[in-house]
């Protein structure tokens, strides 16, 4: 009996240390987007057919957008990226930009900001997941190819993993920025950062730009960082299978 107990624990103790070898690390610097994603090892340059500037990616999250663009691709819809992974420094000359333009009390041009763009270090573009197609003006999305385009990626976009974080507010979601047709995630990676965001980035690594210090006035984490729907009962069975497309 002892000799079987042994066994049978030395044989779970070895599947935990196997299953744990395949669960995702990530550092505070890879959440915070504090590095130059040239030179990390988990991303890659978007393929030029795609995109007519330098952009990175994380590596599984361009793999399948290659998979999506051919099958938009044999419909007719061309899909491209326009943005995509933007560190911290980046994201503070964005901010720090409009920071500079926009009028009012420090709060108000806070909130106007916040509308469409991330504060520093609380970016989704910050994790290689995330990439804008064709378009960042809303406009471009309402008639002609660019309706057809969104409501190919609408229609077929999660079969490749992704999905549209920042929907129309609503009943599934009722906070964060304003619609952005053009914004898609990679939901199997961005959801386990996401998990790693929640765990390890407090209020006090928000730092570094101007208006920092009213990150939790602003309730960001709450209202932009988790302002996206609930996709694990819909998805997530669906995404298990489809890390690596």
């Amino acid at each position: 009996m002892k000799i079987v107990f042994k066994i049978s624990a030395l044989w779970v103790l070895l599947m935990f240390l196997s299953s744990a070898k395949t669960l995702p690390t990530y550092t505070k610097t890879d959440l915070m987007g504090a590095f130059n994603p040239e030179s990390h090892d988990g991303f890659t340059a978007v393929s030029s057919r795609y995109s007519n500037q330098t952009i990175y990616m994380r590596k599984e999250a361009h793999e399948a957008f290659i998979k999506m663009a051919k099958a938009a691709a044999k419909d007719g819809i061309s899909l491209t990226v326009v943005s995509g992974t933007r560190n911290k420094d980046r994201q503070v000359e964005i901010w720090s930009n409009k920071w500079e333009r926009f009028k009012g009390d420090d709060v108000e041009k806070a909130e106007e900001i916040l509308l469409y763009s991330s504060m520093p270090g609380t970016s989704r573009h910050h994790w290689g997941t995330d990439i804008d197609i064709n378009s960042v003006e809303p406009e471009f999305f309402e008639q002609g190819a660019g309706a057809k385009t969104y409501e190919w990626l609408d229609a077929n976009a999660h079969k490749f993993g992704y999905f549209q974080p920042y929907i129309k507010k609503g009943s599934e979601r009722k906070k964060g920025y304003r619609e952005e047709k053009w914004h898609w995630s990679y939901y199997p990676t961005a959801n386990q950062l996401l998990k790693a965001y929640q765990r390890m980035v407090t209020y006090q690594d928000i730092t570094g730009f101007p208006g920092a210090e009213y990150a939790q006035e602003l309730n960001i984490f709450d209202r932009f960082v988790q302002g996206i729907p609930d996709l694990n009962e819909e998805y997530n069975g669906f995404f298990q299978v489809s890390k690596n497309p």
